[in-house]
Order: C-alpha cells, then structure tokens, then sequence
C-alpha cells in the first residue's frame, strides 16, 4: 500500500513519500526536489512539469499555468477575472459559467477544464511517486488551502480520480505543517496546552492556523486567510514597475508580447528573491523585444515602498485568526514561519511588531506541507505504525441547510416560509455526522449553502438533495430521519435518509437498549442547537440535548442509518412498547458546478488517451535517438578500433551509408514513426554486427584459449599424479583423461593455426563459443573420474555373541514399555548398552511394534 503526500502550489508541486525510516521528499527525473505545477501543450504531445517548463518560454500561450486560482471557481469570480489579465493562454467562460482553458494540442484548438488539467498534473506526481517506490501508488493524502470551498474540494477529488488516485484525506495545508511540527516534539507539555501560530505566505496566498499542542495531540483553533496575497503579488508590482520603466525609457511595450511578459516575470521573481538578502539588485535582460537589450536597477526601501498596499494587508488574517481563536498575543508561545512568498524581510519585519517575537523557521518553508501530508496518510494507513498522534481538525466555514416548510404546518404565518438551521458551525470538528427529522407527507428537497460568504467570493448554494418518493401507511405526515455529513475531506452532504414508522406491537424491553440509545445520542448529538422556532415547525434537530465535548470526541465515527431511528425511540416513555420500522428512502444529489460522473469517466478516457500517445512519442524520442546514437557510435568506432577489422572498400562504404542514415534523420526523417526507427537501426546492424562480432571474438579469444589450456594442463597433471589421493582411480580412467586432454589440445592447436593464418578483418573461424563449449565438455568427462571418492575400508567381522532362549521375552520391552525395561535389573554383558538406547527411542517408533511382538 502507498503511502504518499502530494503538495500542489500554484507555482510548483512536491512529493513526499513514508518510509521506515521517516519521510523523504522524492527527487524527480531532473533530480530537482520541486516539480513546476504546469502542463505545456505540443503538436505531438504534452509536456508535464519540469518538461513543460523547459518548453514554456517557446510556448507560452499553450503553456497552463496556475492551475489551483482557477479549479472550482466561476468565470465571473473577481479572483479570476484578475488573474486572467496576466495570464498568457487563453481562458473563456463555458456554458456552465466555468473556466475553459483554450490551447492548441495535435495540431488542432482544444478546450479543458481546470479539473482536467490537474488531473494531469497528479498524473505526472504519481509516476514521480511510482520511479521512486517502485510500486503502484493509488492511496495518498493531497494538502489544500483552507479556503478551498466545496466545489473546489470536488475538483481536487475529480482530479485525482482522472489520475487514478484514491485520497484519504483532503488535508489542510496548515494543518500539515502543524502535524509535520508536532508529531516529532517529545516535549509537549501533558496538561498546559501549548499555542503556535503557523503563518503559511505562498506564491498566491496567505494563511494562518493557530494550534494548541499537547502531548500526543494537536487541535486546530482557529483558520484565516487572505486568497489573494503570497509571493507572486510581489512579483507582480515588481513587474508593474519595470513595465513602465522600460516603456519610458526603451519605448517598448511588453504588454503586447506574451513571451516578454513571461521573460520579465521570471526576471522579477528572480529580483525579488535577490532583494531578500541584498540592500539592492540589478535587472538585466538581452534582447527582451524588439531585440532591445533592457537594464534596470532597485533598492530594497524603493521595493518596499511600492509594496506597502500589499504589506498593509499582512496583519489582516493575523488579527482575525487571535479573534476566532480568542487568544491574545501573550497566548501565542512561537511563531512558525513558512511558504515560499515568506522570505520577503518586510514581511518578517510586520510578524515580529504584530507578535511582539522573532517568528522561528525551523521547518523547511517549501516541504513541510507534503511532509505533513505524507504522514496524515501514514497515520491513515495500516501499512505503517506512527506514534500516537491525534489531529483535532476544525472546519473553517459555518454549514446551514435550508428547506421549505409545508404551507399548512407553518405557525409563523410569513409569506416566505423557507426554513434554515446551521448544522455545521464555523470551527466544527472534522469529520462530523448530524441528524435532522422532518415531518413530510412527499417527497421534498434540502439545499446544503454557506450561512456566511462575505470571506468566500462564491455562491452560497452547494447543492440540492431531493428526497423521496416516500409514502406513510397510515396516511399523515411521516416521520423522516435525515444524516446531514461532514467528512474527512471537508465536504459536506446528506448521507441518507430514514422512514420511520411505528407500528403498535408489543416488543421485550431488554436492559442494554437505554444504554446504547444514550451512547448514540452522543455520537449524532453535536452541541449546535435549533432554534426554538425550528423545533416547533417541521425539523427537530437531534443535537439539541447534545455538549461541544460530545461531538468533538465521536463525531468521527461513521453511523449506520438505523442509529438516529433508536435514539429517538428510546427518548420517549413508551418506546420499549412499540416496534419501528425502518425504510431507506432515495436521495438524489445535484452539487452546483460539480462534474457528473459521466464527465468525470469521460476525462478519464480522455487523460488515458493522451497519455498513451506521450508514451509513444516517448518511445518514438528514444528509437530516433538509438538510430543517432549508432551512427555517431559506429563511425567513430571505424575509424579507430574497428578499423582493422574491417577491408577499406567495407568501411568507406559503411561510413557512406550511416552518413546517408544522418541526413536523412535531420530532413526526411526528423518526424517518422517508431518502427521506421526501428527498421532502419536494425539496417544499419546487418552491416555493423558482423565487424563488431569480428572485435570482440579478437578480443575475447586470447582469453577463453588461456582458459581451456588451464584446463588441459590441470587434468593431465591430476592423471599423470602419484597423489595418495588419485591412487584409488584406474589406470584406465586415467589413460582416458589422458587421450582427452590430448584430443582437446589438438584440436585447438588446429583450430588456433588456422585463425592465425587469417586477416582481421576475415570471418574467424575460432570462435569463443566453441572453445569455451569445448572446456565445458573436458570438464564434464574429467571431474566425474578425478572426483570419485575412496572406497570405505572394509571393517573385520565382530565376534557372534551367543544369545540366550528368551530374546522374544528382552525385545518385547523395547517395543512395548520402555520405562519398565530401563528401569530392570536385567544387565547382560553383551547387550547391556542397547537396551538404554533402544528405551530412548521415540514413544510413537516403539508403539507400533508393541503388537507385533506380543503377537
């Protein structure tokens, strides 16, 4: 089983993966420990993160970048709008009010989803994963922001199932980093809980996670975020700056150049990181466009100033994590510091005045999220035994589910009779089961919706769940069980639903039913009570009866559908009387923007096909690259060691045709087929493998000759012996090893004079083969003889000692009870040794025979 944790940036992507020894971060085929999360599309095939970046400057407008600021958002989101402007491939709204992603592969326009595309890239980072393990990796814990809604979690888990990937767990980034600290700390304190903020500033974002650490336990308390603030807003003001320089000064624009763009990006992102450890930094740029070389010049207090609307937005998330988390900053003991984006000295600066401390950086900035990754699925899995740590999860957006109440059932006498109960506050453990009942009379349906999205920027529907059809025996309203769930993932729906229906027969009240209703009634109870309104309409919230530490420590566990049935029965007095009756009634999801599962095997198809025509372009690559490779391999080979091998008239026509093999392989040739390669390789091999056999036997032979005559000379030496050890052979064996020997030298002492009396460059006519098949037969014919043992010597006749009348009466002991005759005071001379032996011998050899000598 896999054990694996991806990190998906928005810049670059890192994998991690258990091992006994601890975790390690996995190198890939560039040896480089960060792999840029990008997909560059070409007229043959795709190139996925460090192939697609070496190909991303000469193709920047069907190189896809960024994936993770546009999966799972609409077209409309004021977040995409902004990052489309900078982006240099296209993107356009679908008729689902989603991204499309516009770029030219196989020669022709095609359009992907954001979904899709991370699809490939988890593709490329399970191969990486694979190389590495060398085994299958389905299982993985994959981190995500915390601010990821929803939909965007669907995405991410629509995307690794086009990879072929099977998440445990969706994990929160900071939450990784907080386990990642945590589990190797041995001095956590038992009782006195222990606060780290963790301030994580990425390439796009900014996040802070407040966690209490105790010994063998973190809990999450509290989350905050800004989506729109990390390391490349930097970049971006940098860029800004120089754009406008060089258009004052160069009188270039290069706004209108996609390829500049991309340049002077990549220039600035290397400035930014130059004025992190200097007070100033020069930029230059050949022939950026318009072949215009370009120079510039920044100091680190003229790059701060330029930055001051983004650093006014630091202490933003910094303010409200302490307000969720109500905890002052005396609270906060150490201050953790990581991300990519965190490196600026001006951030650092805003974090220790906030703090009041030097924030620490004694984790790795770009891995500690694939680390905590790794290990969250290490935990997950049985595969390994981690120390006893438990993360105490806590999800970072209030959950409510609406209805509409039924007209003639409604008190409040509002036109609007629509319904709603949060069932999932703000900071609720994850993962999380609720119940609700409704009193129904047909089928009706419950919408799952943010109860806040000021922070969110998106839609507050998530989805519908319509539940029925349904009808009740007795003809009113029935009585439905409804699980709303919140899973490990962060995702939130209605698991099932329950009819319930009691029917007046008398059942044996047994005494474990109050005790395991009152031990279910913690399990669904979470401390998130109704408003009294909503318990006098159609929903009666279970958890109203419920405490905060009930839910925190069972809500993880997964319920069967008939728990909240018995929980309710045994709240009412005549309960044990009657019987209820159960029936599962259909629910039908409809999540807003979400890939139906049609369209997500449709992209599985989809990816399978693409990526088998990489693997043959691939392997196309590598036969072209065979057929190079010995041209240039042989000819030099031919003008050096195969020189003599080889009659001048052969080899300058043999160089004449691999060149003929060259040029044809940089015109006509240069997009062919893979057994076109394959072909004219094995063509080129007819000609070549019969001067390279005729290399290797000359230097090959000198060796296997010496062999055989080691052979020779040792068994004609062992047969013509006077050793004591040979004397027990026969003259004869021995004379027949002799006329071997001499048969064997023979001939190849024929076979060596008439190799000799050839050429080189001649075909041999001694080859290796045959003189080593020919040692192996002396071998075989000689070592059975030379290695035949001594016969044994004959030992002399013991004396026959005469044996008394009853030796029936002595033998019958030895097989019957051995324990009488050891212990007789019977001791013949002769035998008076055997007998002690022949009573310890095993009980089950003496039983058997027992009978026979009785008989």
């Amino acid at each position: 089983m896999s054990v694996v944790g991806f990190d998906f940036g928005n810049e670059s992507c890192i994998v991690a993966v258990a091992r006994q020894r601890g975790i390690d971060v996995v190198l890939n085929d560039e040896s480089k420990r960060e792999t840029p999360a990008l997909v560059c599309f070409g007229d043959k095939q795709r190139f996925i993160g460090t192939a697609g970046a070496a190909s991303s400057l000469m193709n920047p407008k069907n190189t896809i970048s960024q994936i993770k600021r546009l999966i799972g958002r609409q077209f409309s989101d004021p977040v995409v709008q902004r990052d489309i402007k900078s982006l240099p491939f296209a993107v356009t709204e679908g008729p689902d009010g989603y991204p499309l992603i516009h770029a030219r592969y196989l020669g022709e326009s095609r359009t992907f989803t954001p979904t899709q595309v991370l699809g490939m890239l988890f593709s490329d980072l399970k191969i990486i994963a694979e190389k590495n393990l060398n085994a299958a990796v389905v299982d993985c814990c994959i981190g995500i922001p915390v601010y990821f809604t929803d939909l965007q979690r669907r995405a991410v888990m629509d995307a690794a199932t086009i990879a072929g990937l099977h998440p445990l767990r969706l994990f929160h980034e900071t939450t990784a980093t907080a386990l990642a600290y945590g589990i190797y700390k041995t001095d956590l304190p038992e009782h006195d809980q222990l606060n780290v903020a963790f301030v994580d500033i990425g390439h796009a974002s900014m996040q802070v996670c407040i966690a209490g650490f105790k010994k063998g336990q973190l809990k999450i308390l509290a989350h905050s975020f800004d989506q729109s603030l990390g390391g490349r807003d930097f970049d971006e003001v940098l860029f800004h700056h120089f754009a406008a320089k060089f258009k004052e000064e160069y009188k270039i624009d290069v706004f209108q150049n996609a390829r500049a763009c991309l340049r002077l990006r990549v220039a600035c992102e290397k400035l930014k990181k130059m004025l992190s450890a200097n007070p100033e930094a020069p930029l230059n740029i050949e022939c950026l466009m318009e072949e215009k070389d370009v120079r510039g010049f920044i100091k680190r207090d003229e790059f701060e100033q330029i930055s001051v609307p983004i650093l006014e937005r630091v202490k933003g998330p910094l303010e409200k994590a302490l307000l969720d988390a109500q905890l002052s900053i005396e609270n906060i003991h150490t201050v953790e510091v990581v991300g990519s984006g965190s490196r600026v000295p001006a951030i650092i600066k805003i974090l220790t005045d906030f703090f009041k401390k030097e924030p620490r950086r004694t984790m790795n900035a770009s891995e500690c999220v694939a680390r905590g990754c790794a290990l969250q699925c290490a935990i997950l899995s049985p595969t390994f035994k981690v120390r006893e740590f438990q993360v105490n999860e806590s999800f970072p957006f209030s959950i409510a589910l609406s209805w509409k109440g039924s007209g003639p059932d409604t008190q409040n006498g509002a036109a609007d009779n629509n319904q709603s109960t949060i069932v999932f506050p703000k900071g609720n453990p994850i993962p999380s089961i609720k119940a609700l009942t409704f009193y129904r009379s047909g089928t009706f349906s419950v919408d799952v919706q943010y109860a806040d999205v000021s922070d969110l920027q998106a839609p507050a529907k998530i989805s519908t769940y319509t539940i029925g059809p349904f009808q009740s025996t007795k003809g009113e309203r029935a009585k439905l069980k409804v699980k709303a769930r919140l899973n490990l993932h962060g995702i939130v729906s209605v698991d099932s639903a329950t009819l319930l229906e009691e029917e007046e027969i008398e059942v044996p009240v047994t005494k474990e039913q109050p005790k395991e209703g009152a031990k279910m009634e913690t399990d669904e109870a979470p401390s998130d009570a109704a408003p009294p309104s909503t318990n006098e309409t159609d929903v009666n919230m279970q958890d109203a009866k419920g405490t905060a530490d009930a839910s925190g420590a069972e809500n993880g566990v997964p319920e069967s559908g008939d728990k909240p049935v018995q929980m309710e029965t045994d709240t009412k007095a005549d309960a044990p009387k009657r019987k209820v009756k159960k029936t599962n009634i259909p629910v039908v999801e409809l999540v807003y923007g979400g890939m139906p599962p049609s369209d997500v095997q449709k992209a599985i198809e989809k990816e399978f096909e693409m990526a088998l025509q990489d693997r043959v372009m691939e392997e196309t690559k590598d036969k072209k690259n065979a057929v190079e490779a010995y041209v240039y391999d042989t000819r030099n080979k031919l003008n050096d060691k195969y020189q003599e091998f080889v009659t001048e008239p052969e080899r300058e026509a043999f160089i004449a045709r691999l060149q003929e093999v060259e040029d044809w392989l940089y015109e006509d040739g240069e997009d062919e087929t893979k057994g076109v390669y394959i072909a004219k390789l094995e063509e080129l091999k007819k000609q070549g493998d019969p001067i390279e056999e005729r290399y290797k036997e000359h230097t090959e032979r000198g060796t296997v000759i010496d062999q055989l005559g080691f052979c020779i000379s040792t068994y004609r030496d062992a047969a013509m012996s006077t050793d004591v050890k040979f004397e027990h052979i026969d003259i004869s064996d021995k004379q027949k090893i002799l006329n071997e020997c001499v048969e064997a030298e023979a001939w190849l002492r024929e076979k060596k004079q008439q190799q000799d009396s050839l050429p080189k460059y001649a075909n041999p006519v001694l080859l290796s083969a045959d003189v080593r098949r020919k040692a192996e037969a002396l071998d075989r014919f000689c070592r059975p003889i030379m290695t035949k043992p001594k016969p044994a010597p004959a030992k002399p006749a013991a004396p026959e000692t005469p044996t008394p009348p009853p030796q029936g009466n002595e033998h019958q002991p030895q097989g019957g009870d051995a324990n009488a005759n050891a212990g007789s005071n019977e001791n013949p001379a002769d035998g008076s040794n055997e007998v002690p032996q022949a009573s310890e011998e095993p009980m089950e050899t003496d039983k058997p025979e027992a009978p026979q000598s009785s008989a």
